[in-house]
C-alpha cells in the first residue's frame, strides 16, 4: 500500500489545487468537477495527515482560502473549468471512502471495519514489536471476511479486534483476541456505521480484550 497522491501522476488540475492544500498542512485527495455547463462546482476533498482528529470549520474556512488563491493567480482558464464560472466546496472524506493506504488505516483507529483477509502466499514476518507483540503473534490468523475494530496501524499493518455479533438479538458481541494482519493480505475495508455505541465503552471493552 501506498499513498496514491504522492506517487502517481496528478491531473492538472490536481497539480495546481494539491499546493495549496499542503501549504496549510492538510493532505490533498481529490478535485472534480460535477454540475452543469454554468453552474460547476469544483469539489476538493481534504483530510489530516495522520491522527484521528476530523476538520473543524477553522481549517475547513483556511484551506478553502488557499485553494481560492491558487485558482486566482492561475489565470481565466483553468483546467477542467475553463472560463466558466464556478463554486469550490471542501470537504471530508466520508465513511463510504475504502480504506486502502497506511494512511486510511491510522485515521480511523478505534472505527469498527469489514475487510476481506487473504491467505498467506508464504512465511509471514515477524510482527512489528509492540506492547500486545506476544499477544498479535500467538493469536491465529483468520482468512475470509472479517469485522473488527482498529486497535492501531502503522506502515507495514494493521491490528484488528475480532467483532461478532451475538447469536441472538440483545446479546453482547464476541470479542476476540487482537490480531495483527499486513496490508498485503487485506482487501480495501469498509467503516461500519454504528448508530449506538453505549457512550464509547463498547469500543474500549473492544479495543483493551487482550488485558
Amino acid at each position: 500500500m501506498h499513498d496514491a497522491t504522492e506517487h502517481t501522476e496528478r491531473t492538472p488540475l490536481a497539480a495546481l489545487v494539491a499546493p495549496a492544500v499542503e501549504s496549510t498542512g492538510l493532505h490533498f485527495e481529490a478535485a472534480t468537477v460535477g454540475g452543469e455547463p454554468n453552474q460547476l462546482v469544483l469539489t476538493v476533498v481534504v483530510d489530516h495527515a495522520d491522527g484521528t482528529a476530523g476538520l473543524d470549520l477553522d481549517e475547513v474556512a483556511e484551506v478553502a482560502l488557499a485553494i481560492s488563491a491558487a485558482l486566482d493567480a492561475a489565470g481565466a482558464d483553468l483546467p477542467e473549468l475553463g472560463i466558466e464560472p464556478y463554486q469550490l466546496e471542501v470537504s471530508s472524506p466520508g465513511v463510504e471512502r475504502p480504506l486502502t493506504e497506511p494512511r486510511h488505516w491510522r485515521r480511523n483507529v478505534g472505527r469498527l471495519v469489514t475487510v476481506e483477509v487473504r491467505p498467506d502466499d508464504g512465511p509471514s514476518p515477524s510482527p512489528t514489536t509492540s506492547p500486545t507483540a506476544s499477544t498479535e503473534a500467538s493469536a491465529p490468523t483468520p482468512t475470509g471476511r472479517l469485522t473488527g475494530r482498529i486497535q492501531s496501524a502503522d506502515e507495514a499493518g494493521v491490528v484488528l479486534v475480532p467483532v461478532k455479533p451475538g447469536a441472538k438479538k440483545g446479546m453482547s458481541a464476541k470479542i476476540g483476541d487482537p490480531v495483527r494482519h499486513d496490508y498485503g493480505r487485506l482487501g480495501p475495508a469498509t467503516v461500519q456505521v454504528e448508530l449506538t455505541r453505549g457512550g464509547g465503552s463498547a469500543a474500549d471493552e473492544e479495543l483493551n480484550s487482550e488485558a
